[in-house]
């Protein structure tokens, strides 16, 4: 008898740092013109894209130019975007899509303008947020904001992180050993994504109403967001809407999910095939109660002949016809201006470079909010993506070889429960025109204006040393670096 040794291998699967796309390998060289009163006069950047060994996708880099002159009036603005070849792997999209890095890039600039002249860096950003009665407003990079209260949602966010006591939390710290900052970043997004997106809706004789529809849950709660607005627009009980995605045999087409355009885009089909639902059902119910479809009204479930109490459920007249069902499409762009502001608390170790969060308070217009514990949720998560680039994540390739070095979870940091504060967070709803759900999306704002708002917060805790910037990530090593580099400095 023979016996065959068989190897087995049960060493983890392979992490694709060598093969899958990254982000945000992006370097900026920003100007910001003001006059003697704060007031912005223009804007200059430059963009520098690495896209790594070839080009993979190019919206970071076309998304992101979009976005230079944020939420502020800046009347005049120039952009130099490039684009070069490395030796790294492609660059790709990452929660936000160059929207993180243009917010960074003149929340940054803000700051350290309010460093130079001197002025507060509250008030200077007061005197520059584009004003509630300016809209529609269009930037200079020609987009066309349709509405917003961005003074009146900065003020809430400073309300919420209790900004006014921060100079006794401060003082405490330091009794400490510990140096305390604070930071704000005020953004705005312009979500796209895919055009395309169908759906099917149906009422059937069983009493249940079937969403099929293209765009596919990676949890954001499409089952509980989609079924509040079948519910809401035909007058059915919650329970009773049942959400089919990802079934190929069923799923004529659609456009995924990401880019804040589920509800956006999935929303508005499936309230247009609601209102044909309707339409079909008024027709089926006139001939029902022998009167015309013009005499009906629809609330609450039920076709009611105006003016009396004859009246007929949509479950009853769906039976009666075996079943109801419409479908939608889209094909368009459906634009929308997402915007709001965080406000982020940090403690830094003189001593070893350590930076830990200690608050963390954020805003957001996100239009409508379906459910606002999905749109909670959808922050916690956003947040804690721009936290790990901000703080910890990094591709690090020796300059020699070219080798990766942090090619494994063993040597690239992400972001854990521990590593993170309880997040302050709240909604103020600006209603957006271009949807009849009124929704603008609140899956990135987290992450749009997360790194900003951190590296404002580490490098205020280290101004009193002398230091007015720092690279992301701001890991331990490089704001120990920079404390060194301060104290051997000469004094000014």
């Amino acid at each position: 008898m023979t016996f065959v040794e068989q190897a087995v291998d049960e060493s983890p699967e392979p992490e694709f740092f060598h093969s899958d796309t990254q982000a945000r390998d992006l370097t900026t060289h920003g100007e910001l013109a003001l006059d003697d009163d704060g007031k912005f006069l223009g804007l200059r950047i430059r963009h520098l894209y690495s896209c790594g060994t070839h080009g993979a996708v190019w919206a970071p880099l076309s998304i992101g130019v979009r976005l230079i002159t944020s939420l502020y009036d800046i009347p005049a603005a120039h952009l130099l975007a490039r684009a070069m070849l490395t030796n790294t792997v492609p660059t790709g999209t990452y929660r936000g899509a160059g929207r993180p890095e243009a917010i960074f890039n003149l929340e940054r600039l803000i700051d350290r303008a309010a460093q130079v002249t001197d002025l507060d860096r509250i008030e200077i950003r007061r005197r520059n947020l584009i004003g509630p009665g300016a809209f529609p407003y269009l930037s200079p990079m020609k987009i066309p904001y349709d509405c917003g209260e961005f003074e009146t949602i900065m003020d809430k966010c400073l309300e919420l992180a209790d900004w006014a006591s921060f100079g006794e939390r401060r003082k405490a710290a330091e009794a400490q050993g510990k140096l305390l900052g604070i930071g704000l970043a005020n953004y705005i997004q312009t979500p796209t994504g895919a055009l395309t997106e169908w759906t099917s809706v149906e009422v059937t004789s069983d009493e249940t109403v079937e969403i099929i529809i293209g765009t596919d849950s990676s949890g954001q709660g499409h089952e509980t967001s989609f079924a509040q607005a079948i519910s809401e627009s035909l007058g059915v009980p919650f329970d009773c809407v049942h959400l089919i995605t990802g079934d190929s045999d069923r799923v004529k087409d659609g456009g995924g999910s990401h880019s804040d355009r589920s509800m956006r885009l999935g929303g508005t089909i499936l309230l247009e095939a609601a209102d044909k639902i309707i339409l079909q059902g008024k027709q089926i119910a006139a001939e029902l109660l022998e009167t015309a479809p013009a005499d009906l009204e629809f609330t609450e479930g039920q076709f009611t002949i105006s003016g009396t109490d004859r009246s007929m459920g949509l479950f009853e007249v769906s039976k009666r016809a075996g079943s109801l069902k419409q479908e939608a499409d889209i094909a368009r762009r459906l634009p929308a201006y997402p915007n709001g502001c965080a406000i982020c608390e940090v403690e830094v170790d003189p001593d070893t470079g350590a930076v830990r969060i200690t608050r963390y308070a954020a805003i957001d217009d996100v239009g409508r909010a379906i459910n606002p514990m999905i749109v909670d949720g959808q922050s916690h998560g956003a947040i804690t993506q721009g936290i790990g680039q901000a703080l910890l994540e990094d591709m690090i390739y020796d300059p020699q070889s070219g080798q990766i070095l942090s090619g494994s979870f063993m040597d690239y940091c992400v972001p854990r429960a521990d590593d993170l504060p309880f997040f302050d967070i709240d909604t103020h709803e600006v209603w957006a025109p271009s949807n009849p759900l009124v929704v603008k999306g609140g899956g990135e704002g987290g992450t749009v204006s997360a790194l900003g708002v951190v590296i404002n917060a580490v490098v205020h805790a280290l101004e009193p040393l002398g230091i007015t910037d720092i690279q992301m990530p701001a890991t331990p090593e490089r704001v120990w670096r920079a404390i060194q580099a301060a104290k051997r400095a000469p004094p000014r």
